[in-house]
Formats: C-alpha cells, structure tokens, sequence
C-alpha cells in the first residue's frame, strides 16, 4: 500500500526548471520549495560557479543549458530569472518544449507575438512577473482609489544608487549597464504596471530628464514625469539611480482620502477625517524578509505571484498581468524615454 501511495505522490510531483541562477532565480528556487516542497527543481545557467552555489544552497542538480536539463528529465513548468535581453529566445525554447513558462520583467518586446501565439497554440501559461501588483500596502491603495468619487493626485519618488543595487558586482556588468535594459527603465517598467492598474490608463506625459551624475553610463539617471491619467486622476513620479539613500515615498491625496507610505509594511497610513488623525494601516499577519535585502523588499508578494502562477497552471486563478498588457507599459515607456 506504501508502495502505491509513493508512487501516485512521484507521479502528481511536477518538474521545475529555473533558469539563470543569479539572486533572482535563487529566490525563486527558495520560494518555490516553500509553495510545494514536492516539487522537483533543476537549475540552468552557463556560469560554473553559480551552479555550484545553487547545488550547495538548495540541494538541486544543475546544468550548463536547457538542452542537458531536459535531456536529464522532462519540465512541466519553467522559470525565466536570466538577463532580460535572453528572455525572449530562453522562453521561446521553453515554450517549444511544452512547459508552461513563468518570466521575469523582460523590459523590451522582442518576440511577444511570436511567444504569446507559441504558447496559445501549445496550451499552456505565459506568466510575467509584474511584483508590484502582489504588494499588500499598494492592493490596499488601489482598493481605496477604485472605490472613491474624488479625483486625486499622487507623489512617488522612487531612488537608489545604482552601485548600491547590487553590491557584490559592478553595475557596468550586468543588464543596468546597457542602455537598452538601463536601471531607470526597469524601475518604470516595474512601477508603472500598479500605477496604470491603480489611478488609470495614461492619457499624457510630460517629462524632465537628464544626467547628473558621474556614473560611467550611458543614458539619464533621473526623471520627473508628470502623469496625467484618462479618468482626471494626476501624478508626479520622480525616479532616480542617484539617491545616496534607498527611497520609496507615495503620497495619495484628495479632499476626503490622504495616505502616505515609505515603502515598508509598517509604513503605510491613512488620515482618519473624522477624527483628525493619521491612522496605521497593518496588512500582514507575517512579514517574509531576508536581512541582505533593503528594508523595503519583502518575500511576500514574490511569494504571491508564485501561487498565482501555479494556480493559473492548475486551472484555478487567472494571472493578473500578462505579455499583453506589459506591451502597452513598454510602449509607454519608450515614450518617456523618447523625450530625453
């Protein structure tokens, strides 16, 4: 009878390959073995000493490429955690093998079509990730904004030094450093998609750009973006690679709402009209934080939208985010950017 049940559970275990083993695949290994720790879990990346790292940290078997992975076993499901400029081919060769593919932000558009129809004809989930959108304190906004009558205005400065993103490499190495995945662009392409699902789709843009400091890049470190959405709904989102001090300050107002919120979970409040004060608003029955991570990053909402991929492949949720609309945020940005 053992025997029967063991066998049953090796059968119902789905196979998992990530790929790309940098600090983002790596959380998702670990996050994944916390969502389902049935789950078989292989790792995928050329680089030799990040596959002995990730064999050490999470007891995983790991390979050079996609090709020697699957020739070691089948995949049900794939996550792409490599550069964003890799995304395209990675989830393509994924998509051929008949895994459902969850990627990461890919912060250009190359190959959309031809992915989104891959994987229409296959039958199977296209994920991204768009974090944000599972962030408790911004689900919360959101919620407030959507059942108001009053237009509001919104401030968001969201910065950090670009040397400071990554501490343990050089900026210049990894996908910050290319004009075409610069820094700047990912914090719009990961801002952006709460922004428009929060206050509305944008209507126009008005934008003050340039470069201040004495990075060795080549693109701006900093914009002011006036936003005007479609529904009345105004903002100012300032972003910048050059704020000496990890920053993320929302403001929210109108004549009857005011919230404001720093980034953290326990930052979030909301003014109380009727009694004149400013009131805590506690989300999170337990916060999920690895200690090498600014104070603003938590595992929750990275957690969250795990769950919502493998329930999207379950048949059992709808994903909130898709290829489809990122396309529009991508548009939107390359708009920004055109204003330099």
């Amino acid at each position: 009878m053992n025997s029967i049940i063991r066998e049953e559970t090796e059968r119902e275990s789905m196979n998992v390959i990530v790929v790309g083993l940098g600090s983002m695949g790596r959380r998702r290994i670990r996050l994944i073995k916390r969502y389902d720790g049935t789950m078989n879990i292989t790792g995928v990346d050329p680089d030799e000493k990040r596959r002995r790292q990730t064999e050490e940290m999470y007891s995983i078997s790991t390979y050079e490429n996609i090709e020697n992975a699957l020739n070691n076993g089948n995949a049900d499901c794939f996550f792409v955690s490599s550069s964003p400029l890799s995304h395209a081919d990675i989830t393509y060769e994924c998509l051929k093998a008949g895994g459902h593919v969850f990627s990461e932000l890919n912060l250009v558009t190359d190959r959309y079509d031809e992915n989104i129809a891959l994987a229409d004809k296959r039958g199977v989930v296209l994920f991204l990730s768009s974090t944000q959108l599972y962030r408790d304190e911004l689900l919360y906004i959101s919620k407030r904004i959507h059942g108001m009558k009053d237009t509001c205005n919104y401030m968001y400065h969201v910065g950090q030094y670009l040397p400071d993103w990554h501490p343990w490499e050089n900026y210049k190495d990894y996908f910050v450093g290319k004009k075409r995945t610069n820094a700047c662009r990912e914090i719009m392409a990961v801002e952006f998609p709460w922004l428009v699902e929060t206050f509305g789709p944008v209507k126009n843009v008005y934008v003050q750009t340039s470069k201040n400091s004495d990075l060795d890049i080549d693109y701006n470190d900093n914009y002011i973006i006036s936003v005007e959405h479609e529904n009345g709904h105004k903002g100012v989102f300032v972003l910048d690679i050059l704020c000496r001090i990890s920053v993320r300050s929302l403001e929210v107002f109108s004549e009857n709402m005011y919230l404001r919120w720093s980034g953290t979970p326990e930052s979030l409040y909301e003014y109380q009209v009727s009694s004149g004060e400013m009131k805590q608003i506690i989300l999170y029955d337990q916060i999920d934080k690895l200690k090498e991570y600014n104070e603003t990053i938590i595992e929750n909402d990275y957690y969250s939208e795990i769950e919502e991929f493998f329930g999207a492949v379950k048949g059992d949720a709808v994903p909130r985010y898709s290829f489809e609309k990122d396309r529009a945020i991508l548009g939107l940005i390359d708009e920004i950017e055109s204003k330099d």
